[in-house]
């Protein structure tokens, strides 16, 4: 990367101090000339503390938020700082349960060196298994593919996407989609600003050279601490968010088609969790219905402009 560029590494916390002691002291030692930035959506006192010891020992810029702001909400907190405060040229978002070496920075950094290039790494487990290497939202029903699965549909009209995990934007961009669309709070916001991106002249790329390391699930597994198993939290807010992405950014004859499948899209994310998980089916189930019916009211209410509460 040019040494005229510098680079801001911002990551989310909530509730994650242990996984930021772990990913993000190695990704800072990996990268030693970039700025840190923490945002602690605030969960506890105790967490707060810990995250507070933890960015004065590291000397990370923390910023400690009142409440709890969402994921796209905490990153466009921590751009600002990055960029108006620390006069970086390029943020970084990674997740608490990622990290990444050098040699892959500097391959993002290569990759984006236009100003209109949103770039991710792959991304693999820590047991060497793909977990992202680019992804499809097919515009017929909201489902999701990777790019290996296009030859199943060839003619299936699809968008890219790229992984908030772990990914690149220079400040051109950046200011150009005014940042994350923060009524989504948790998930599909990375889908929503990588369409955006696309649809303002952006390249969307994943760099094959790079290569970030991703515990699955680290910040979002269930109470039961199964692999498979998903939160509430997980499942309300992917079921509620793809249709409010629908209702933002699709033609209403799309639209119409995802509000449509929603109970059957619903049930395969509830099939993520694994089906033990039906011997107590009030949780997901709750968290389904919830999704659905809230979902609905938010793309109806994007649709007519009225706003996206709920």
């Amino acid at each position: 990367m040019s040494t005229s560029r510098a680079l801001g590494i911002i990551v989310v916390n909530y509730g994650s101090s242990q996984l930021l002691e772990k990913n993000l002291t190695a990704t800072a030692r990996a990268v030693p000339t970039a700025a840190i930035v923490v945002v602690d959506n605030f969960s506890s006192a105790q967490e707060r503390d810990r995250v507070e010891r933890l960015c004065a020992a590291q000397g990370w810029r923390l910023v400690a938020m009142p409440d709890n702001a969402g994921f796209g909400g905490g990153v466009n907190a921590g751009a600002l700082v990055a960029f108006d405060e620390l006069g970086v040229t390029d943020i970084l978002l990674l997740n608490p349960d990622a990290h990444i070496d050098a040699a892959s920075v500097d391959a993002l950094g290569d990759a984006t060196a236009d100003g209109m290039t949103l770039a991710s790494p792959r991304v693999e487990d820590e047991r060497g298994r793909t977990w992202f290497a680019g992804m499809d939202v097919y515009l017929a029903d909201g489902s999701m593919g990777g790019p290996r699965r296009r030859h199943e549909q060839p003619d299936a009209a699809r968008i890219p996407w790229l992984s908030g995990a772990c990914l690149w934007f220079p400040r051109q961009l950046w200011d150009t989609l005014d940042g994350f669309h923060d009524a989504y709070f948790l998930y599909w916001e990375d889908v929503d600003i990588s369409v955006r991106a696309g649809r303002a002249g952006a390249r969307l790329v994943v760099v094959a050279e790079a290569l970030a390391v991703h515990d699955e699930g680290g910040t979002h597994r269930s109470s039961s601490q199964r692999p498979e198993a998903k939160s509430e939290l997980y499942y309300y807010y992917n079921i509620r968010n793809r249709l409010l992405f629908a209702g933002l950014l699709l033609e209403p004859e799309d639209a119409e088609a995802w509000s449509r499948s929603a109970t059957r899209n619903a049930w395969q994310v509830l099939l993520r969790g694994g089906r033990r998980q039906f011997l107590r089916p009030l949780p997901p189930l709750r968290a389904a219905w919830r999704g659905v019916r809230d979902g609905k009211r938010l793309m109806t209410a994007a649709r007519s402009g009225s706003g996206t509460s709920v």
